[in-house]
């Protein structure tokens, strides 16, 4: 009688052999492919942001008490590992690329990204300072702007985006959108990291919400849970080819105005205009320009019992 270590050993070499099979199939399909690539950690991305969260808020995030000049020390020594791995993630990144496209960089340009990112910090710092603020003056519920920072899930997403932003825009767009799944995963608020978002933005509850990766946000925009600002299908004659981190993207999702407030479920597709100190109602689907100052809602539920 077959033992039950020969029969799992037979599984496993099946299975195996299986998969081996999978990957020669797709590495021959890409014959430029020379090695499998070497990809941006996941982990430690999760590591940087948390550091990186620690600078920006010692207090609130990072748990520090102390004098003044131990904050400076305790953001310091934070900046130092994170950039470390921000280094790491980015030269892994730019291997990646070099195997797939054949892009070659500047050995210098690691640093320099960093260099660039380092000096983009206070400006993040201000602008979840307005997100912050924002939810606060727009949230009955919150009794304070320490406990959006630290327990709100549209505070945490957006202090997500804002650091991808910054990283998507330097030309390191996997590390970017690794951080952005972060967040992703801890709120179910998906933004992608190319969107851009002004002052003051608020997503209330926010599971569910979408941001596609051509959006322009406004100052002053509140979303609620399950809004989606997305693209409509494109309609391709020929297959896509342009691959690498500086393929050309379209313009295919909404720009939405300042001081607009987009209700639950509202779905809006591709590059519409939506205009300042519009509301949008709860589950309208709206693909058409919206002019500033309009309300556009679904009809009211009528009762038949």
């Amino acid at each position: 009688m077959p033992q039950p270590d020969d029969d799992r050993r037979r599984i496993i070499d099946h299975a195996t052999r299986a998969l081996s099979s999978a990957r020669m199939a797709w590495r021959q399909a890409q014959p430029s492919r020379q090695q499998p690539a070497i990809f941006p950690s996941r982990a430690t991305l999760i590591r940087a942001v948390e550091l990186l969260s620690h600078a920006l808020f010692p207090g609130r995030i990072g748990g520090f008490s102390g004098d003044p000049t131990g904050e400076d020390r305790f953001v310091a020594e934070r900046l130092e590992v994170a950039f470390t791995l921000l280094d790491e993630a980015i030269r892994a990144e730019f291997a990646y690329w070099q195997d797939v496209s054949a892009i070659d960089f500047a050995p210098g340009r690691p640093a320099e990204i960093l260099r660039l990112f380092a000096g983009t910090l206070s400006r993040v710092r201000a602008l979840i300072d307005t997100d912050v603020a924002a939810i606060f003056r727009g949230d009955p519920a919150a009794r304070s702007v320490d406990e959006i920072l630290i327990c709100y899930p549209g505070a945490v997403a957006i202090l997500h985006h804002r650091l991808a932003h910054e990283l998507d825009a330097l030309g390191v767009p996997i590390v970017a959108r690794i951080v952005s799944e972060i967040a992703n995963e801890r709120t179910g608020i998906d933004i992608h990291p190319g969107a851009t978002i002004g002052p003051g933005f608020f997503i209330d509850h926010g599971t569910g919400v979408v941001i596609g990766e051509t959006a322009v946000i406004g100052a002053r925009v509140r979303l609620y849970q399950h809004v989606t600002l997305g693209a409509r299908t494109p309609h391709r004659s020929q297959p896509r080819s342009a691959t690498g981190p500086f393929a050309e993207r379209i313009a295919r999702h909404p720009i939405v105005g300042d001081d607009v407030v987009i209700y639950a479920g509202a779905t809006i597709l591709g590059r519409v205009t939506i205009g300042d100190r519009a509301v949008i109602g709860g589950n309208v689907w709206l693909l058409q320009d919206v002019a500033a100052n309009s309300v556009i809602m679904q009809p009211e539920a009528v009762s038949v019992g």
